[in-house]
């Protein structure tokens, strides 16, 4: 019975049936009230979202997995001191943290959302150290600034070491079969003809189930529910959204590691064979010899309804293995793939594979004993069938084919594993360097990586908009959505970066699309915070201030560790002059991550209007140090620094913001600003009649050159440059301004350079 709801609740959970999974579950903790059970009835909760659920019926266990269960419940319900007590007790401040690497990318979560910065930056280290293709722990290191080189990552060390484990896995597997096929032979009866019923499969299993969960710890769920938790249960989780597919194993002997990119559930499409049913994948981990105890013609004799006949099924193995260890009993095929196995087989499918068994040459302490059972078995097994002579011939060459096939298999798939893998690690090494750069806001040099990639991987959702968050740092917001507008045509779907497409049309002014993808967003997702951010950023670009916030704050309500929500929240707050509030807002972004840039130049702009000059540089210069390459985050240290009466630094800063981006005439005209303040008025005149070229139409300009002029009594210039400034229509206050220095034209007195 236990094995029976076991499965029924596999199969719910795979299904994505999570009612009828909780259901069950409770049935099987009911009836067998074991801890193994509860982390089974947890992760039912878990995956239907019910993480308070899970956190009750875990709370106070002390197996490695359900620690862990239990602090992905508390890291989804906020409480990340209770998670952190669970996966590093402060009792035991030695203790191996569970789940291996997943375990360690948690830790890492829980100890960046809880500021301390280093010791996140060590476990995510730790989680890339146990599973270097941990894409998801190396995301986390560029965000907090502290990784390395994609190539250092993601180098040949990464690719000799997913051969190894790839490797030992075969031999493991291999060693594994041979022990467990020593430990329980198939009894004789079970090599008849017909095929038991359900409940004697399951009683068969069942019994091997609780033999072998003997040996284990403990730690794992039995019938390969920890394989599901680990490699697909949680993939969709917001915290492991890229989960390990190298989890830790706790049993009592070493399993074999799991394979590589393994296939959550469901068979492979390549491994099918013309009934659309897998296809047996034993033979191919056997080696070359072919024959030991059965003599060729028995062989030939059976071949039709041993490898033949029906659909084929998972072999006794499953049963055996997938109990035994926390991990997916996995078989590899020619392509490297493996698949659960699941509890219960047909009768053939064991004599199949005690004849491959018999071919390896295994010696038993009972195979005297029972050699004679076994021949009698195959002698019935042939009277029985009444095939032709020619259809037994086409049978025999199909079977020898197929063990050429299954001795050749393992060799070919290793081949191929090796090349994949050093494909694999590649292509990783090119889109986390690329990540990288881009984090440490080299944008110029990301971009030059990411064309490194193929075709196919260049033209996916999450590479274009990656390139396009690149340009929208740059500050070129034409060619950010040319490639966002390519990111929503290849993934529609996707959400990737859709806040950073949505500020970029905001630049723009591009108000109907802006206002289209916001409801695009929202009919798709309104649970998204992006869909908000995108509505807010709507409502801001027509000066709706209030409705604006509203958005960004229902984007903040729904993940409040959405740093750039805040800060937009901040950005409107200081539209309205609510400095407070917009420092609480910027606040809160720098507390979810204290890299983003952004808040720190908000809270520079709100002491630059408060002409709290002192905290304003000390805000600028931290996100200088974030965003070395900013212009503008450049022109406004540069500004803080003259009011501090640092001209000279603040000259060398404009100089930097110049050439940093020429397109920019901010910097230019605060040199100009500096230049003027400094003495040097011809100076300032000749940065200001550059700066006329690429700012034609701006009326600021033209004021400005009309001050310089009139402080060198160059009376008609100046008047000419006044007239320019009121033909461009500025704003009301600096219409004022200028027409109260028209009037003060020839009245030598002091010159207020800033407008």
């Amino acid at each position: 019975m236990e094995t029976i709801l076991m499965d029924c609740v596999n199969n719910s959970l795979r299904h994505f049936l999570y009612h009828n999974a909780i259901f069950m579950c409770e049935r099987l903790c009911a009836e067998f009230p074991t801890e193994t059970n509860s982390q089974l009835l947890a992760t039912c909760y878990l995956q239907g979202n019910q993480a308070h659920s899970a956190y009750h019926i875990l709370k106070g266990t002390q197996q490695a997995q359900s620690r862990y269960l239990f602090a992905v419940s508390c890291f989804q319900m906020n409480l990340l001191s209770e998670a952190e007590t669970a996966l590093s007790p402060a009792s035991e401040p030695s203790a191996e943290v569970p789940n291996g690497a997943a375990g360690h990318y948690l830790l890492g979560l829980i100890y960046r959302y809880t500021d301390r910065r280093r010791n996140a930056v060590h476990h995510f280290n730790q989680a890339l150290s146990i599973d270097p293709l941990f894409w998801a722990a190396y995301e986390e290191l560029c965000i907090l600034g502290a990784a390395k080189e994609g190539t250092a990552v993601f180098g040949e060390a990464a690719s000799l070491y997913v051969q190894k484990q790839y490797s030992a896995h075969g031999l493991a597997s291999q060693n594994m079969l041979a022990s467990t096929e020593n430990k329980n032979p198939v009894p004789a009866k079970s090599l008849s003809l017909h095929d038991p019923s359900p409940r004697q499969v399951k009683n068969m299993h069942g019994n091997t189930l609780k033999d072998n969960s003997a040996n284990s710890h403990g730690t794992t769920l039995s019938g390969g529910t920890s394989s599901q938790f680990v490699n697909g249960g949680f993939a969709n989780m917001s915290f492991c959204s890229t989960p390990s597919p190298m989890a830790a194993q706790i049993s009592a002997v070493a399993p074999p590691p799991i394979c590589r990119n393994m296939q959550g559930y469901g068979p492979n499409p390549s491994l099918l064979g013309a009934e659309g049913s897998p296809r047996s994948t034993i033979n191919s981990t056997m080696p070359a010899p072919r024959r030991k105890f059965v003599d060729e013609g028995k062989l030939r004799k059976i071949s039709g309804k041993l490898f033949d006949s029906g659909p084929r099924r998972s072999t006794r193995l499953a049963g055996e293995l997938g109990p035994s260890s926390g991990s997916n009993a996995t078989l590899f095929t020619g392509n490297g793939t493996g698949h659960p196995k699941h509890l219960g087989g047909s009768k053939l499918s064991s004599v199949s594979f005690r004849s491959v068994t018999f071919r390896k040459g295994q010696a038993r302490a009972s195979e005297t004993s029972d050699e004679g059972i076994q021949h009698e078995s195959f002698d019935d097994l042939h009277q029985s069938m009444t095939t032709s002579t020619q259809s037994l011939a086409c049978d025999t060459k199909s079977h020898e084919e197929r063990i050429l096939l299954a001795s050749g298999g393992l060799i070919m798939s290793e081949s191929r594993a090796i090349a994949g893998a050093s494909e694999l690690v590649t292509l990783l090494a090119i889109l986390g360097e690329g990540y990288r750069l881009s984090c440490m806001y080299s944008c110029q040099d990301a971009l030059a990586v990411y064309l490194k990639l193929p075709n196919k991987h260049y033209n996916t959702g999450w590479v274009l908009s990656q390139v396009g968050k690149a340009h929208f740092e740059l500050v070129d917001y034409l060619e950010a959505d040319r490639a966002f507008s390519q990111a929503r045509l290849i993934s529609p779907y996707s959400f990737e970066e859709m806040d950073i497409y949505s500020t970029v049309l905001y630049h723009l002014k591009e108000d109907m699309k802006l206002s289209y993808l916001a409801q695009e967003l929202v009919s798709t997702d309104r649970l998204a915070p992006q869909s908000w951010v995108a509505m807010g950023n709507c409502y801001s670009s027509q000066k709706d201030h209030e409705t604006a916030i509203k958005n960004f704050q229902r984007a903040v309500q729904l993940n409040p560790r959405f740093a750039y929500a805040h800060t937009l929240c901040g950005h409107e707050f200081v539209a309205l002059e609510d400095f407070e509030n917009g420092i609480k807002s910027y606040q809160s972004a720098l507390q979810i991550d204290e890299r983003h840039y952004n808040a720190w130049y908000g809270l520079g702009m709100i002491y630059l209007r408060q002409e709290k000059f002192e905290f304003a540089e000390h805000h600028f210069r931290k996100a200088f140090i974030i965003n070395s390459r900013s212009s503008v985050i450049m022109t406004y240290l540069g500004t803080a620094l003259h009011t501090l009466k640092r001209s000279v630094e603040g000259l060398i800063m404009m100089e930097n913001a110049i050439s940093a981006d020429k397109k920019n005439p901010l910097p230019m005209y605060q040199k100009a600003n500096i230049l003027a303040s400094m003495g040097n008025y011809f100076g300032a005149i000749d940065v200001l009649e550059e700066l006329k070229e690429y700012a034609p139409r701006e009326s600021s300009v033209y004021a400005l050159m009309g001050k310089l002029y009139k402080i060198c009594n160059m009376h008609e210039k100046a008047m000419l440059h006044f007239g320019l400034a009121l033909d461009l229509k500025p704003s009301a206050t600096d219409v004022a301004t200028i027409k109260a220095a028209i009037e003060k034209l020839h009245v030598p007195d002091g010159l207020d350079y800033n407008l």
